[in-house]
């Protein structure tokens, strides 16, 4: 089974974030929230709050064992660009 969580609206540069999945993708949860907790950025503090969330998800509503998940799938797309004028 699984399960998803989206954040929308976060104000970061996806190269930047995408260097930070690239760490956690197919790896345990365990291993993930330990690389997310040593990586000292702003992706990793967000990306942290989205597993949180996903992890919550399959547990509470799916009824799952946190020590058998694992990351399968991550990605992050371009978001709305603010609008600038002089």
């Amino acid at each position: 089974m699984e399960t998803y969580s989206l954040h929308k609206g976060a104000m970061i540069a996806p190269l930047k974030a995408r260097m930070t999945l690239d760490l956690i993708r197919g790896k345990s949860v365990a291993e993930a929230e330990s690389i997310l907790i040593t990586t000292n950025t702003k992706a990793s503090r967000l990306i942290q709050k989205v597993l949180d969330s996903a992890v919550a998800n399959a547990v509470n509503n799916l009824g799952l064992d946190k020590k058998n998940l694992y990351v399968k799938e991550t990605y992050i797309n371009a978001g709305t660009v603010l609008k600038r004028f002089k």
